[in-house]
């Protein structure tokens, strides 16, 4: 009974989501106030039928109901509770009905929580995010129903999940991904309507800043506990190997960095409104790229989910019909729109213009190398296979080039500035840089590595750069407090996410450089030395967990003589499936991880091992999270909470007194 009122919630929620998107949307036209007013309780009600779809789910995996096809597909009675719950979102059906939640839950949020825009306005976004939400939720319906039944063959237990897949990582990774993914559909939304009623002022903007902030934030935390989670549970070691999927996330968090840029400088402005509402588009579409990558069954990856390639149309006739219709509809109206505002060369506007090409470029870069394999075997002309090579070799020098751009970026003023203001400001910055980024590889037990000196000069110019800048800003305030008090929350998750930023890259070079890795055979009472760390086999158990048994081998790592960690690595192997999976064991610590992995038996009783010592590896993480960290800080600016939009100079030439606009710190976090 629970499927069947779960199956029939869903369809409720569709229906609303049809009235949603088309209602309010022609009320909006015809100006009849009443069918506007109903968009924020369709919202809402929407969000309550899915939410009593997925809770019903959840119940038939909880309860391990196996006439569920779904549960008897991905879950048994031996897996844990919590593996029981992840697993609702570790399968396609599942997953996408999360997608929906999470959309219908954005949706009622803006419902709820934008009161104060205008109601033609709040209706056009609610009615474009009805319209998402009946193409998932059809999708689900009609291509991927989650309550489909095995009756009367109903099976005693259930399959099981992918044992890759049991993990804590899983119970947190996918809904803060989607929270990214589906976040960006307020800001496409927003666009959207923006340009039915073809006024792109700076209001909108402003309107859609915040949500496209925490969006851009949610999916930083989700593409970073993707890293970890392939880090400790695939048993390679690695934290990126540019897979196709894991390029699917990251090609809307860049398109989204540049978005949200771009949206500062359309609310301070008024600038770049053609360009924003372009980004809004093409970031969203990005996020509907990598749905139909993961889903349509073209790739093979540990991330993706092996479906039935005809699913793959529906998403694929969904992507023209958004793309296809947003880009007409741009393609009417953007030109109408002309700004009248004037820039310098020399302006913290050309500055912003140069991040949003270069987070394209590497947006369009990092789309090239992942299509590409695809489009080739699609027309006949053999299978190409694009790796970490080509993807290092053009990525990371765009990265290198854009850091000192970051660190003048801040301290730019509007409209015009000079050359020579900005050699005052941070000549020294530069010049302590240098000094200090060359000497630390020398202190180092490691040999001198000029791309280590070079990254450090660069990350450590960034961060010095945003010190002198809050120097600069708070140098005329009658005290320290005072001065730190007057800057707005913008400006601190700005400072946060640049230091974010500056902090990954440390991490990514000093990893890369400076990581040792062996992979050697090894048996119990053997020793072997890397990077100073002498790593013992002590010895070879056998364990059982709650639905595997493992043989754990147990090592003590030693530095200088002294016990640093005893680490047990496990080799699986789960009951219900038989598979055989890699449990790696990990000493984490701020300047170094130490990691052993458990390969297989070779005989004798030995086993091939891998050791890897890698420092600075956490910093690649912690990066991601200041930046996410800084982008939540927005929010607490009292211009996203106010109860109507003041109006700005957005409009007007007049310009910004760059004095007030240094204190306001209004670029947007990156």
């Amino acid at each position: 009974m629970i499927p069947e009122l779960g199956h029939f919630a869903l369809i409720l929620a569709l229906c609303l989501a049809l009235l949603l998107g088309t209602v309010p949307l022609l009320g909006s036209f015809r100006q009849q106030r009443q069918a506007m007013e109903l968009a924020p309780s369709l919202a809402v009600g929407m969000l309550v039928f899915t939410a009593i779809s997925f809770a019903c789910l959840a119940t038939s995996f909880l309860q391990d109901d196996f006439s569920v096809a779904l549960v008897a597909s991905h879950s048994n009675s031996l897996m844990p509770t919590a593996y029981k719950f992840a697993a609702v979102w570790g399968n396609h059906e599942g997953s996408l009905l999360l997608w929906s939640l999470i959309l219908s839950g954005w949706t009622a949020a803006v419902a709820l929580f934008s009161r104060a825009l205008p109601l033609q306005m709040l209706a056009r976004v609610l009615s474009v995010m009805g319209l998402i939400a009946v193409g998932f939720l059809l999708f689900s319906l009609l291509t991927s129903n989650p309550f489909a039944r095995l009756l009367p063959s109903i099976p005693a237990d259930g399959a099981d999940l992918n044992p890759l897949l049991q993990d804590p990582g899983l119970v947190i990774h996918p809904p803060l991904l989607y929270m990214g993914y589906v976040g960006f559909s307020v800001a496409f939304a927003f666009a959207i309507a923006a340009l039915l009623g073809g006024r792109l002022d700076a209001s909108w903007a402003r309107w859609s800043r915040p949500w496209t902030n925490v969006a851009w934030g949610f999916l930083s935390l989700g593409i970073m506990l993707g890293s970890w989670w392939a880090y400790y549970e695939l048993g390679w070691g690695g934290w990126w190997f540019w897979d196709p999927v894991e390029n699917a996330s990251f090609m809307p968090w860049l398109a989204g960095t540049a978005l949200v840029h771009s949206l500062a400088v359309t609310e301070k402005r008024g600038l770049f409104k053609s360009w924003t509402v372009l980004l809004a588009i093409f970031t969203f579409s990005l996020s509907l790229l990598g749905t139909f990558l993961v889903r349509s069954g073209v790739l093979t990856s540990v991330h993706a989910f092996a479906t039935d390639p005809e699913r793959g149309v529906f998403i694929l006739i969904f992507l023209c019909l958004v793309v296809g219709g947003s880009l007409t509809l741009y393609a009417f109206r953007a030109p109408a729109v002309q700004s009248r505002i004037s820039f310098g060369w020399m302006s913290r506007e050309c500055l912003l213009l140069i991040n949003n090409v270069f987070f394209l470029v590497a947006t369009l870069t990092v789309l090239f190398g992942t299509l590409f394999p695809l489009l080739t075997d699609a027309l006949g002309l053999g299978k190409y296979s694009v790796g970490p090579p080509y993807f290092n070799a053009v990525f990371v020098p765009l990265m290198a080039v854009l850091l000192p751009f970051m660190g003048i970026g801040p301290t730019a003023r509007w409209k015009q500035d000079s050359s020579a203001r900005w050699l005052r400001e941070l000549l020294v910055p530069a010049l302590v840089a240098v000094v200090v980024g060359a000497l630390l590889p020398l202190i180092s037990n490691q040999s001198y590595n000029i791309w280590v000196a070079l990254a450090l000069v660069l990350a450590i110019y960034l961060m010095l750069a945003m010190l002198r800048d809050l120097q600069t800003k708070v140098r005329n305030a009658s005290s320290l407090v005072a001065g730190l008090k007057r800057l707005t929350p913008s400006y601190y998750g700005m400072q946060l996410a640049h230091l974010g930023f500056a902090v990954a890259v440390i991490g990514v070079v000093l990893t890369s450089q400076y990581a040792v890795e062996m992979d050697l055979k090894m048996s119990p009472g053997e020793s072997q030395e890397v990077a100073g760390h002498v790593f013992r086999f002590e010895s070879l158990e056998r364990v059982s967990g709650p639905n595997y048994t493992a043989d754990e081998g147990v090592f003590a790592i030693t530095l200088e003589d002294k016990l640093v960690a005893r680490l047990a690595a496990q080799k699986r192997r789960y009951m219900a499936s038989g598979q055989v999976m890699t449990e790696a064991a990990i000493s984490g610590g701020l300047w170094r991880d130490l990691f052993v992995a458990l390969g297989e038996p070779i005989g004798d009783g030995a086993w091939s091992v891998r050791l890897q010592y890698k420092p600075f590896l956490r910093w690649i993480w912690l990066g991601p999270i200041l930046m996410a960290l800084g982008s939540f800080v927005t929010l607490a600016d009292r211009r996203y909470r106010a109860g109507k939009v003041k109006a700005t100079n957005a409009d007007t030439d007049t310009g910004t007194d760059n004095a007030a606009a240094a204190v306001t710190g209004t670029h947007a976090t990156t």
